[in-house]
């Protein structure tokens, strides 16, 4: 296990959905790698954070502006 195979794992690894193999071998790798360690604990917080927040709600031109990129980038127009 290497670090950049461990930052490709890390949100398999955050949800618990690694194979018991994969699993032991990022734990070994974390054991060993403080950078590693770090990236994962600032990321767990990062979600739990995140997860337990509320949404703010878009001011009105950012919501247009928005939709209009979304409008153009996807080449359609707006359903009316």
């Amino acid at each position: 296990m290497n670090c950049q195979v461990l930052i490709r794992e890390i949100s398999a690894y955050l949800d618990g959905e690694l194979g018991v193999e994969t699993l032991a071998e990022i734990e070994v790798h974390l054991e060993r790698c403080k950078d590693c360690r770090l990236i994962v604990d600032t990321t767990r917080k990062t979600i739990e954070i995140y997860s337990s927040s509320q949404p703010l709600p878009l001011p009105n031109d950012v919501r247009e502006r928005l939709h209009q990129a979304l409008v153009k980038r996807l080449g359609r127009r707006p359903a009316t």
